[in-house]
């Protein structure tokens, strides 16, 4: 079965990690600061390394202050993570509709449903299109809320010629194995305030405090550490660490290479009836983590089966967020965001990964035409 994602390793990540575990540090040792310095020269922002993009969200709604009587907009063309760590802290989630061309959050949308209980609105950068950053600060700002993107999709990506990461009050990254590089699992918060990158270092680390000048109790010993806020264990180990830095040093050709392969597929599919290509604005220079395309005529569910026989593994992204159980159990019901609900009954992503051969990806047009043409 081929893939829809899929990661590339090298003999120099394997390297790297082996140099790691032959080291006196597997865990919190100068792989961890190495890693989030490297990241931060991407990102544009100082970085903290976490174990996975749902800590990663976890993390930055906690730096947030999110909580008990709290609201938190966002939208539903995310995995479910974007919206239940939020649930978690004892928020109630408020989900805005989303953009009919890129299914990024609508700012108009998210503006309808801010409030005096909003503490963060949350964007998503589906598919590693940016959503419109500037359009949501003046949403934010006229509440005083935090903008937080989930970045999961666009490590590299930058936005009006500035890098994801430094658009937002705090951004969160992923790491899994199919996104734009991987650490195995793992992820990130990038923010520029240090006192919301101190509070997620903290709520990683299980809320703990060492630094003497902070601490209430100074002169315990030189031992004596202290939790003034509870975190949790989000920490990511130097061996992936290793793992992160040395595939950020390929990232400029990991991101070239899904270019060319975007670029061909939009080529290779530009005149197939039936089918709607994804969109690029011309402000934004995407890091495709996905190349979604749309299956019009009510065709999709039809075109996935007829695609995973014939061995290649297409895949749909996503489910909005509150038709998941959990949501619904809490009193969520579809209807609620029309324009989402509607790319997701047509959305579909092909194949997309570094090391996608173009034979491969004739395959797949190939298969696509012909099933569209039936």
């Amino acid at each position: 079965m081929l893939p829809y994602g899929r990661q590339s390793i090298t003999d120099a990540d394997v390297e790297a990690v082996v140099e790691a575990l032959r080291s006196d540090w597997l865990t919190t040792g100068p792989r961890v600061t190495r890693f989030e310095a490297d990241l931060a020269a991407v990102a544009g922002a100082p970085c903290v390394a976490v174990s996975n993009g749902t800590a990663a969200l976890h993390t930055a709604y906690a730096a947030a202050g999110v909580g008990p009587g709290d609201e938190v907009v966002t939208t539903p063309m995310t995995f479910v993570s974007t919206a239940s760590t939020a649930v978690m802290l004892g928020a109630r989630v408020r989900f805005a509709d989303v953009e009919s061309d890129t299914a990024n959050l609508d700012p108009a949308a998210a503006a309808d449903l801010v409030g005096p209980r909003t503490r963060a609105v949350t964007a998503v950068d589906y598919a590693g299109h940016p959503a419109e950053y500037d359009d949501l600060r003046k949403v934010t700002d006229s509440v005083g809320a935090t903008l937080i993107a989930d970045a999961a999709h666009a490590i590299g990506s930058t936005y009006r010629g500035r890098p994801v990461g430094t658009l937002a009050d705090l951004t969160t990254f992923s790491f899994f194995p199919t996104k734009n590089l991987t650490t195995a699992e793992g992820g990130a918060v990038a923010a520029a305030d240090p006192e919301l990158l101190g509070r997620a270092a903290r709520f990683r680390s299980l809320g703990m405090v060492r630094d003497r000048d902070s601490l209430r109790e100074p002169d315990e010993g030189g031992w004596h550490q202290e939790v003034h806020e509870f975190g949790l264990n989000y920490r990511l180990p130097d061996l992936l660490c290793a793992l992160g830095s040395a595939q950020l040093a390929r990232l400029d050709h990991f991101k070239a290479r899904r270019a060319a392969l975007v670029e061909r597929y939009n080529e290779l599919l530009a005149d197939v009836p039936g089918l709607r290509l994804p969109v690029r604005r011309d402000w934004v220079e995407p890091t495709r983590h996905l190349y979604p395309v749309r299956i019009l005529a009510g065709r999709r569910r039809e075109v996935y089966g007829r695609m995973r026989a014939a061995g290649i593994g297409v895949q749909v992204n996503y489910i909005p967020a509150y038709w998941h159980p959990a949501f619904a159990d809490l009193g969520y019901r579809r209807g609620m965001c029309p324009v989402a609900e509607a790319f997701y009954a047509e959305q579909l992503s092909l194949p997309l990964f570094v090391d996608l051969s173009e034979s491969d990806q004739d395959r797949v047009v190939a298969t696509l035409r012909g099933i569209l043409g039936d």
